[in-house]
């Protein structure tokens, strides 16, 4: 979103789509009982658009490879066929530790990009990959519960998908309206994590 936003802004697009879209039952170990039964499948997209007002108020992205150990999927592809270890692989304290710190820390840094507060969001729409993360960062940023969308009971963790799913239950379901100013925010493999502010049109 913050590339496809960057792209309209500049005038080199009027229309993008963004799709999310996790394939996990391939990269599972289903002997792994830390990893299989956490994952799961999915797919959502957003269309951003040129307009005279944005909708995106602001954008904060990173990665850090030196957290790649603890969640990726070590093999590679050589020739074609894959070397090496072909399953997702994850510390998962590790990146409960992590994920809360940087959560806040991207969450804040959208926000002070858009001259906002944490009591001037209406919604959080996290990466749907742990309870107790979203829980943890939610209480961090001053947050209740009842202002977070929760999908991750129903749909598991589908990491990239997570995020457009919980956003699209969010807009069905009539919670999140016009003008509510919504943030969403995520963590990746690698070790990634970002945030986007927007208000809803």
């Amino acid at each position: 979103m913050s590339i496809a936003d960057a792209m309209i802004r500049a005038g080199s697009a009027q229309t993008a789509l963004v799709i999310g879209a996790e394939v996990f039952s391939r990269l599972l170990d289903f002997n792994d009982r830390t990893t299989c039964v956490l994952f799961g499948d999915g797919a959502g997209a957003v269309v951003l658009q040129a307009g005279d007002k944005p909708g995106i108020l602001a954008t904060d992205i990173h990665s850090d490879g030196k957290h790649v150990d603890i969640l990726c999927v070590p093999g590679q592809i050589h020739g074609g066929s894959v070397t090496g270890d072909p399953f997702l692989r994850m510390d998962g304290q590790a990146v409960f530790k992590l994920a809360v710190g940087v959560l806040e820390q991207t969450a804040r840094a959208s926000l002070a990009k858009a001259h906002l507060g944490a009591e001037q969001l209406d919604w959080l729409v996290p990466h749907q990959a742990n309870v107790r993360i979203i829980q943890s960062t939610a209480k961090k940023l001053g947050m209740p519960m009842s202002k977070v969308i929760l999908t991750l009971t129903e749909q598991g963790n589908t990491s990239a998908a997570s995020i457009p799913l919980a956003l699209d239950h969010g807009l069905r379901q009539g919670l999140i309206k016009p003008g509510h100013r919504v943030m969403l925010e995520g963590v990746g493999g690698g070790f990634t994590w970002g945030s986007v502010l927007f208000e809803c049109v």
